[in-house]
């Protein structure tokens, strides 16, 4: 693979940012710097930390990056999760949003899995 941007689970985690973003418009105004800001940071940090962890030298580096990427997909799990309880968002919505990020936390633990065996 000659780039991250060739991943499936980087692609995934990007389409899933985006309809956070769609999503969290919705959350009320006085939650725009509070659990829509903390929603946000955390999704957007997925992707992100799997593209710095894939530049790295070391296949180490690159694993505690996809862990920590995976930290936060829980951390955002957690967070849609009490936006929902709290009503910001429909129940149909938080559903798929919620499936699609359990398709990147097991993607990304299949990647973890494999790397670890290259070492």
């Amino acid at each position: 693979m000659k780039t991250y941007r060739e991943l499936i689970v980087w692609q995934k985690s990007m389409e899933l940012v985006k309809a956070t973003y769609k999503v969290s418009r919705l959350f009320p105004e006085y939650e725009k710097f509070g659990l829509s800001s903390q929603i946000q940071r955390c999704i957007v940090s997925v992707p992100s930390n799997i593209a710095e962890g894939y530049c790295r030298n070391s296949l180490n580096d690159y694993i505690r990056f996809l862990n920590i990427a995976t930290g936060s997909l829980y951390e955002f799990q957690t967070q849609i999760e009490i936006a929902s309880n709290l009503n910001y968002i429909e129940k149909d919505t938080f559903n798929k949003i919620f499936e699609d990020s359990r398709e990147i936390e097991r993607m990304m633990s299949s990647l973890i899995r494999k790397l670890k065996q290259k070492r």
